[in-house]
């Protein structure tokens, strides 16, 4: 991941994390997620020369990078610490 793609995945989440504070995205519809995450995307597709279309798109490949590094970073540690504990596993990944 750029450090560019790196700030902007960072800066949806940021957004997202205030947003969408108070709601359970388990029993929130997608679309009104996506709507509230709608500004900031606004935002970065004006400063990008890009389509809104095209921000929200990068950040569902950014977001799914980002998992998969952090699956491999989990599987990773409990490789290394096959006989850890939990808790000594927990300390690891901070």
């Amino acid at each position: 991941m750029t450090p560019e793609n790196k700030e902007i995945l960072d800066r949806i989440n940021a957004y997202a994390e205030e947003a969408l504070a108070d709601i359970d995205p388990q029993k929130t519809r997608i679309s009104f997620q996506l709507d509230a995450l709608r500004p900031v995307m606004q935002e970065i597709a004006d400063e990008k020369g890009m389509s809104i279309e095209d921000v929200f798109i990068l950040y569902m490949d950014l977001a799914s990078e980002a998992s998969v590094e952090a699956e491999n970073h989990l599987q990773a540690t409990l490789d290394d610490d096959g006989d850890a504990d939990f808790s000594k596993i927990a300390n690891r990944l901070n």
